[in-house]
């Protein structure tokens, strides 16, 4: 098909802040994983599939298949809805407390 684009689990973009290998970003309702380093101005690939041990809450338990939001400000992932970006479910338990949890993003724009 001519008006085929690329699959669309990883997307390369101009960083808006500087992101590091493995760190959550946000750009607009776009979220994803960094796959490298990039300084302001630079391309970042955003994988967004996929299962990921990424940073969270420490205050809060996670159980299987609770929703997971992106909290922007404070570049960790909760459960909180308020004003976040819902990007994904757990897909294991995280303990109260803990620094990690393991989320599966699905690559929806929300």
């Amino acid at each position: 098909m001519k008006n085929y684009v690329q699959a669309g689990n990883s997307i390369s973009l101009t960083a808006a802040a500087a992101a590091a290998s493995g760190a959550g970003v946000l750009v607009g309702s776009l979220f994803g994983v960094a796959n490298n380093a990039a300084a302001i101005g630079e391309t970042v690939t955003l994988v967004r599939k996929g299962v990921f041990t990424l940073p969270k809450v420490s205050a809060q338990a996670w159980t299987v298949g609770v929703k997971i939001y992106w909290d922007d400000s404070a570049k960790l992932c909760t459960t909180v809805v308020s004003t976040n970006k819902l990007v994904g479910c757990a897909v294991a338990v995280a303990a109260d407390p803990s620094g990690e949890g393991t989320v599966l993003l699905d690559g929806a724009a929300r």
